[in-house]
């Protein structure tokens, strides 16, 4: 089946043809580990989720990895604001962002390499590009990329260089386009930076945020690979600061597709941690909403638009999740083992391969799913169609993960559906009823199938 994606880098939409045949390379800016990662960020993280997921599912082996920014400008300030060691933030941090990725059924990256382990490759690849004459040394000992000395400068977003000045520095990582200037590649120690520095050629200092992810990219998906994917927001400075610099380095092509998610908003502004409006994930979820409504309600708009996050938002999710959980235990007492996929799914994956049309594809899948409740209704779903219904929500729940399981009840729940079949396998029926109505009190239906109890978020 043919891909197409959205590429940035072209501003049009174009068929994907892997460097190596059935295999896809695949970088993904991951968290800046100075605070938990806020249900905006999970939006870019749950669209690379399902981009994956929809690539794996067309035959291709894709070789993911997600970086972990352990050092820079923000992970500095919050050590040294509380007085504590930077390993010791970013671990903390490091630990709640693996926890969220769990709760959210997320689909792991192969690799989650982290920033402070390639400090040595940092300052190789640095010291290429001044060997290239692309980068300067300042008089304090930081070193910085000259824009105008690269000549290919603004490529990403479209930026024409000509009559505009940028013969300042910026020092800090992230900038306006409307002033483009030379950037820091090595930043030069200051005292507030204290005890946070590694030794270089040119000083004490460390790393700029930039060079973190051409470094640790190339190194482990090689000087060429095929998708590299984050939020609007990066795309600049941060990614075409990332081209340039790779480029000038290596003179490598870098990478085929650049791919971008839009912001969410929550009330008609950007969340945010500067405004104060974000909401984490384990926030969420300790107020009632299943991670499966959570990974409705962030990947069910296109990723390219702008997406409206709210309490009807959820709400609508939890509905939706619902809808898709009941029709599936209906199917699984019904079907044919040996049933195949409809043609729907084809629909579905169509929309999928179409830059991830999820909106379509879950209007397919949502389509077909009312049609097998009115067969349901009216006692004329044979087992055959039953079969090819849960295959095909079985093979959606393999890109969206929205089926509700065992293992992803909370604990309390757990434990009272697992006392709940003791109930019943004892007999006492005045038990079984109880913790079943206990059970909705809290939000959760139980149903009874021939395989045990299955237990859904209402």
């Amino acid at each position: 089946m043919k891909v197409k994606l959205y590429n940035t880098l072209t501003r049009k939409k174009e068929k994907l043809v892997p460097i190596a045949p059935g295999k896809i390379g695949l970088y993904t800016c991951g968290p800046t580990v100075y605070s938990r990662a806020h249900i905006g960020n999970f939006r870019t993280f749950l669209f690379e989720d399902i981009l994956k997921r929809t690539l794996e599912s067309v035959g291709y082996e894709v070789y993911h990895i997600m970086n972990i920014t352990d050092v820079d400008d923000k992970t500095i300030k919050k050590a040294n604001d509380e007085g504590i060691s930077l390993k010791k933030v970013t671990k903390k941090y490091s630990s709640e962002f693996m926890e969220d990725v769990a709760m959210l059924k997320m689909s792991p990256a192969d690799e989650y390499p982290k920033a402070t382990d390639y400090i040595n490759e940092m300052i190789e690849m640095i010291q290429q590009l001044i060997d290239n004459e692309i980068a300067y040394l300042s008089d304090d000992g930081s070193v910085f990329f000259s824009i105008e000395k690269y000549g290919d400068y603004g490529k990403l977003i479209n930026l024409d260089l000509s009559g505009q000045k940028h013969t300042e520095r910026v020092e800090t990582d992230e900038y306006s386009k409307d002033n483009p200037q030379d950037f820091a590649l090595w930043k030069s120690w200051k005292e507030e930076d204290g005890n946070i520095y590694w030794d270089s050629p040119w000083g004490k200092g460390r790393p700029g945020w930039h060079m973190e992810c051409s470094v640790m990219s190339t190194k482990l998906l090689g000087n060429h690979f095929d998708i590299h994917c984050g939020g609007v927001d990066n795309i600049f400075p941060h990614h075409e600061n990332e081209i340039a610099q790779t480029c000038g380095a290596l003179g490598s092509q870098f990478v085929n597709f650049w791919m971008h998610s839009e912001h969410l908003v929550l009330e008609d502004s950007k969340m945010s941690k500067s405004v104060g409006n974000m909401q984490n994930v384990s926030e969420l979820i300790n107020e009632g909403h299943s991670p499966e409504s959570l990974r409705f309600a962030l990947t069910s708009s296109h990723y390219r638009s702008k997406l409206s996050f709210s309490n009807a938002k959820l709400e609508e999710s939890k509905k939706s999740v619902r809808r898709i959980n009941e029709i599936y235990i209906a199917l699984s007492k019904l079907a044919d083992d040996h049933s195949e996929l409809p043609n729907e799914h084809d629909l579905f994956m169509n929309a999928l391969c179409n830059d991830l049309n999820t909106p379509k594809a879950l209007g397919e899948l949502f389509n077909y799913i009312r049609e097998l409740n009115r067969k349901l209704d009216s006692n004329s779903l044979n087992s055959y169609e039953a079969g090819q219904g849960l295959n095909f929500i079985s093979a959606a729940d393999q890109i969206f993960s929205f089926i509700q399981t065992d293992e992803s009840l909370p604990k309390d729940i757990e434990n009272l559906v697992s006392k709940r079949e003791s109930a019943r396998k004892d007999k006492n029926w005045s038990l079984s009823d109880e913790i079943r109505d206990e059970l909705k009190s809290r939000g959760w239906i139980v149903e009874d199938t021939p395989d045990g109890s299955k237990c859904y978020k209402t």
